[in-house]
């Protein structure tokens, strides 16, 4: 039996067999082929693209990141809804088992029917095998109850809503070393500045407004579970992160890795000149030197200190080449799915996971502005930068910006000579 290392909660109706269940309400929602009925939780189609991502993750985990493959492939899902995520994990990713909580037991019929969908379905269902659980606990509660059992999960998906992150160290206890944390925050006033405390509370970051502020958010949260993960004994590497405009929602895919790394070389802080609008990033032991170079006599209000939190890559270039292949391969990538094309996103964030490339992006406008040109078209920019040398992309997080490891006067002059070359 799939289940037979995790404790089922002590309510009768979950402990008794799979048995033949009334027939689901019709479905009115439907992702990838997987159709279900939100009912009255809370549901957003346009977060698909994220489920699709986490999808596309747990099935590569499942066929080949695990140290022992032929082990039950287990899946949590700690904050359901209605419990879509849970039902692609068990049709799509090929889990052998979900859990599926959510603190509110007034969800709990639409939980189990759309659950019931894959029972209906499920070969192994009708053997009797137990595939899936639902429970209404906190996550915080559920995931330690977990980890003092020693029941230990391959992928946890923690979809919450705000800032909190008080279950990040709860959630990579009940985690297999080598596995899958999959983490959230909507909260954009952190990201942005305008709620430091909460920041410094939920994640350790004293955050402050910034040119780039959804990718510090997703710094934010990146950098907060790897000093968790650090304070356990681990250490986390980013396989990808994806920011969407609708919430706004901050997702982050880490993997969990046995023993601490250095613990300071991705983790830092990162410092914002407006006078010339140069980033740059310094480690805890460049605290005392933190400044910038365009002038001996700069203004300490221009320069903004954010951190620590997260200054290496957002994500894994190869784990994000087999993601796309994966999707191509389903016949995910060359559709578009409530406004989004996998193969377009996937294929912006593999850009992205150049090592040279530093933490933030420029504006498109900012650099016209500086340079008192037009803005060149962002293709032609890209192009001429990678010919002088320098790493150069789009950016998922954001339209009509350049992430580069070119210096902004380098960007103004390479602007002018675009602007002087028609």
């Amino acid at each position: 039996m799939a289940a037979a290392a995790i404790s089922l909660p002590h309510s009768p109706s979950l402990l008794q067999p799979t048995r033949r269940r009334s027939a689901p309400p019709a479905c009115t929602q439907s992702e990838r082929g997987v159709s279900f009925d939100p009912g009255s939780a809370f549901y957003r189609s346009d977060s698909a693209a994220g489920r699709d991502l986490a999808v596309l993750a747990a099935t590569l985990h499942r066929r080949r990141g695990r140290p022992d493959p032929s082990a039950p492939f287990l899946c949590l899902d700690a904050m359901c809804g209605c419990g879509v995520r849970a039902l692609r994990y068990l049709a799509q990713a090929g889990a052998d088992f979900v859990w599926a909580n959510d603190a509110s037991e007034a969800l709990r019929p639409i939980i189990l029917a759309n659950l019931c969908r894959f029972e209906r379905g499920s070969p192994e269902a009708v053997a009797g095998c137990r595939r899936w659980v639902v429970s209404h606990n906190d996550a915080t509660r559920l995931l330690a109850e977990r980890y003092l059992r020693r029941e230990y999960f391959d992928v946890i998906d923690v979809d919450s809503f705000g800032g909190d992150a008080a279950y990040v160290r709860a959630a990579l206890l009940a985690l297999k070393i080598g596995g899958l944390l999959y983490l959230t925050s909507t909260d954009w006033r952190s990201a942005r500045g305008y709620g430091s405390r909460s920041s410094l509370s939920s994640y350790g970051a004293y955050v402050r407004p910034m040119p780039y502020p959804n990718e510090v958010g997703l710094r934010m949260v990146i950098g907060g579970s790897a000093r968790e993960a650090s304070l356990l004994g681990f250490h986390i590497t980013p396989l990808f992160s994806y920011f969407a405009y609708h919430g706004p929602i901050y997702r982050v895919m880490v993997q969990l890795c046995n023993g601490k790394d250095d613990g300071i070389s991705n983790y830092g802080f990162i410092c914002h000149c407006k006078s010339c609008g140069q980033s740059q990033t310094f480690g805890f032991d460049e605290l005392g030197q933190i400044s910038c170079g365009c002038t001996d006599t700069t203004d300490a209000d221009s320069i903004t200190v954010v951190g620590p939190l997260w200054t290496g890559p957002l994500h894994d270039a190869s784990f994000l080449t087999e993601m796309l292949s994966l999707a191509n391969e389903w016949g995910w990538a060359c559709t578009i799915e409530n406004g989004v094309s996998l193969e377009k996103l996937l294929g912006m964030m593999i850009e992205e996971s150049d090592p040279r490339l530093p933490p933030g992006y420029i504006r498109l406008d900012e650099i016209s502005r500086r340079a008192k040109v037009n803005s060149p078209p962002l293709g032609t920019l890209i192009n001429s930068l990678r010919k002088e040398g320098f790493s150069a992309c789009r950016s998922h997080i954001s339209a009509n910006t350049i992430k580069t490891n070119c210096s902004m006067a380098s960007c103004i002059d390479v602007a002018r000579g675009i602007r002087n070359s028609r």
